[in-house]
Parts: structure tokens; sequence; C-alpha cells
């Protein structure tokens, strides 16, 4: 595996922790996942949403997602919706009104951020992330 030019030791596919993995699969798993989590304005939808149990329209996202532009928004709507994090309604009344929530794959994705999170918070306190 190269990155910058650069050689990485692998761990043998065998010694592995995790079960039907080696390193080079996790690591193509990685950026796939980071790729998806880290664009911008993709954490504070989906934060919002796992704290609560009702759908959350455009609107309200616009109003809270302060600095992320109504294109990028609209954008990282749709994408998380053909992923199937999120679910989408739309109801056929003027205004427009089109409601999101998420979908059982979209819960378990924000548990794990929460996972991750809560990590963080117990080991920052001991070592400072940059």
């Amino acid at each position: 595996m190269e990155t910058k030019g650069k050689s990485l030791p692998l761990i043998r596919a065998d010694s592995c922790g995790f079960h039907g993995y080696d390193a080079s699969s996790l690591m193509d798993e990685t950026a796939r996942l980071r790729n998806l989590i880290t664009r911008r304005g993709t954490l504070e939808i989906l934060i919002p949403l796992c704290c609560t149990t009702n759908a959350v329209r455009h609107k309200q996202f616009k109003k809270t997602l302060k600095g992320i532009s109504s294109k990028t928004l609209a954008y990282r709507l749709k994408e998380l919706e053909k992923v199937g994090i999120l679910e989408r309604q739309a109801y056929n009344e003027i205004p427009p009104r089109v409601e999101y929530r998420l979908t059982s794959k979209g819960q378990e994705l924000v548990e794990s951020i929460i996972n991750l999170l809560q990590w963080m918070r117990k080991w920052s306190a001991k070592t400072v992330i940059a």
C-alpha cells in the first residue's frame, strides 16, 4: 500500500483482530466512511436527527445550520437519502413541505458516531488531539 510515496507496513491478514478483514480492506472501508461523514454539513445534519423521533423539515435544518448554503444543504440531504441514511417524505401541499428522518441504517451510523464522541470525551482530557 502506498501513501504519498511512502510504503506503510501492513499487519499480516491472519493477525488482524477483526475476523474476516485484513488491514488493506479496513483502510479502504475507512476511506469510504470518511468520504461520507466528513463532507461539509453531514454531521451537522445527522446529529440533531438522533436526538428526536420526529421528522425534521428542510426549513428547520436551514435555520439551525448556520454557514451552510441552501445549495450545499439540499445536495447533502439528497446524498444522504441516496445512500439510505435519510428517509425523505414530500407532501403535496402549497407551500411544499419536505421532511427527513433517519432510517435504521442512519440511526446505527449516528449511534456509532456518538460512541466515537464518547471515546473522544473520555480520552481528550488525558491527551490533546489536534
